[in-house]
């Protein structure tokens, strides 16, 4: 497909604001302001900005229903309405296939969020990578798929990647206000919870796929589901000690009152969680966008790129420091990606004629969207990629 000028900004988006939502929450996690007890302490509040990852999800079930209208009205005036989006469009499914995909969501961002407050931007994202690992095995395990020889080969070598990075975190110097045990701890809340994000992916796949919803809506609805799970929890986090993961002056898991004292007391907090919210929001939009109009091939190279931004922006900022071993685990971990996804390098080795391997129907890698800054996206289909017609995408 020919590059126009708007497939290259679609690109582009996917690109920065994934880039953002991290860099955002990050930002919100190294500022200090005054809290509730007089003190002044980095704002530490996960599942607030768990709230905000939420509504930004919400925002795109508005968005779904903006280009509804409009679609409706341009059928009308051309006259076409056969053609209408309440045809074409799937909005009559029962909205609680969301629950259990909406609980995992709720669940690994907040953990991840955690774990970020403990350890480095960069790796937080490269170790998100690990979703692929555990969405396979999963797979295999519960859907009965069978993955190709390439497929457990990219396997291998993502987890040798993420070694080497987990392992470049804790040898040489720290950045002030990093711990050697606080960022092996950050590292493994953030594995662990793409076993939970990986989870969300099956049970999507199993419950959610069937009814052919619009991945827009798809991401709205999980972003109602999950704001609701999260403000109900907050009242009984209100009291249950958090321990080493609380620095609210309570020591509860999570304080709302204090957060909004910091930023009354600090407004220039609102800059990094607004732009979480409307990052994760226009990254949605912009990965559907990339997934329907463009390749698998673009939205892999779009992610790698997007790791390899927040990685040199944490450098430039200082929020680490160069640590060459993390270079060779990013590349490792970017050649296990693409070999599990099946793009740039075996279908060149195709092209070329080194290998002849067909393909059975019944291998299709279940991959996760990458929704929060996150992912980084929601539910699961199918899709034939644009330069490969053979591939295997999700719609985020």
């Amino acid at each position: 497909m020919a590059w126009t000028v708007r497939l290259i900004i679609i690109s582009l988006m996917q690109i920065g604001f994934g880039s953002i939502n991290t860099l955002s929450t990050k930002w919100a996690d190294t500022m200090e302001a005054e809290n509730s007890a007089g003190e002044e302490v980095a704002f530490n509040h996960p599942y607030f900005q768990t709230e905000g990852m939420f509504i930004g999800e919400i925002m795109c079930m508005i968005a779904f229903y903006v280009f509804r209208c409009c679609r409706r009205y341009r059928d009308r005036r051309r006259a076409q309405m056969e053609m209408s989006p309440s045809e074409r469009e799937n909005t009559n499914f029962p909205k609680q296939i969301f629950l259990i995909p909406a609980c995992c969501d709720a669940l690994a961002t907040s953990t991840m969020y955690m774990g970020l407050v403990l350890t480095y931007a960069s790796s937080f994202q490269m170790l998100r990578g690990a979703v692929i690992v555990f969405t396979g095995l999963f797979s295999v395990a519960f859907l009965g798929r069978k993955l190709r020889y390439f497929q457990w080969l990219g396997i291998a070598i993502l987890i040798g990647g993420l070694v080497v990075v987990g392992v470049s975190d804790f040898i040489g110097e720290n950045i002030e206000g990093y711990t050697t045990n606080g960022i092996i701890t950050g590292d493994l809340m953030i594995v662990a919870a793409q076993i939970i994000t990986a989870t969300q992916m099956v049970v999507e796949e199993k419950f959610v796929t069937k009814h052919d919803v619009p991945p827009l809506l798809a991401v709205g609805w999980e972003g109602i589901m999950g704001f609701t799970i999260i403000t109900i929890l907050l009242v009984p986090f209100n009291w249950i000690p958090g321990g080493i993961f609380s620095t609210n002056p309570r020591g509860v898991l999570e304080d709302i009152p204090d957060a909004f004292t910091q930023i009354s007391n600090y407004p220039q907090l609102l800059a990094p969680l607004l732009l979480n919210i409307f990052s994760i929001s226009f990254f949605n939009f912009a990965g559907v966008s990339v997934t329907k109009e463009l390749s698998a091939t673009t939205r892999m190279v779009n992610d790698s790129v997007r790791t390899l931004i927040i990685w040199l922006l944490s450098l430039a900022i200082g929020w680490q420091f160069f640590q060459w071993l993390q270079l060779v685990g990013f590349i490792i971990y970017t050649i296990g990606v693409f070999l599990y996804n099946d793009v740039i390098i075996f279908p060149f080795f195709r092209r070329m004629g080194w290998i002849n391997d067909a393909r059975p129907e019944d291998t299709e890698p279940v991959l996760p969207s990458s929704s929060s800054g996150r992912a980084d996206e929601v539910t699961i289909d199918t899709k034939d990629g644009k330069d490969n017609p053979n591939l295997t995408v999700e719609p985020l």
